[in-house]
């Protein structure tokens, strides 16, 4: 996140349900509250948050393909990608995961249960052995904020 922060780069954060609020929350932590003291927050974006954008590339393309078709179209190398799941096995967060690699992304995956298949993909997974939906999305948000924190102290 730091080196993003330095060097310009865009984060892209997605997730469903729970997660998918989590991603839009912490978009809007990154966006303000780490750069309070430097003046200028992170470059982020939570990919769930256009219902416009999902629902037509749902409709249109499939719901598999929400987030990886947005980050061919928005994305670069070196951008950054973490994706926020319970089981690991979202085939639309899978798929974003291989669209990241794909496209010279660092990929992030803060998933629980068995892991999935995020935690294979991901460059840097973060896994925690937990078997309950509502404490695997609150590590999601305790992650965010404490990664959120020390960027503000960094500032």
């Amino acid at each position: 996140f730091l080196q993003a922060w330095n060097t310009g780069k865009r984060i892209y954060l997605c997730g469903n349900g729970g997660s998918a609020g989590n991603a839009i929350h912490l978009a809007n932590d990154f966006t303000y509250g780490a750069g309070v003291k430097r003046g200028i927050g992170l470059r982020i974006e939570a990919l769930p948050a256009n219902a416009s954008v999902l629902t037509c590339l749902a409709n249109d393309i499939g719901y598999d393909k929400v987030f990886s078709e947005q980050l061919r179209v928005k994305a670069e190398a070196g951008d950054v990608l973490v994706v926020l799941s319970g089981s690991g096995n979202s085939p639309n967060v899978v798929k974003a995961l291989e669209t990241g690699n794909e496209l010279g992304m660092v990929t992030l995956a803060i998933v629980a249960y068995e892991g999935g298949r995020c935690k294979e993909l991901a460059q840097h997974p973060m896994h925690f052995p937990i078997h309950d939906m509502q404490v695997a999305e609150d590590l999601q948000l305790i992650v965010g904020h404490m990664i959120m924190r020390q960027l503000y102290e960094l500032g």
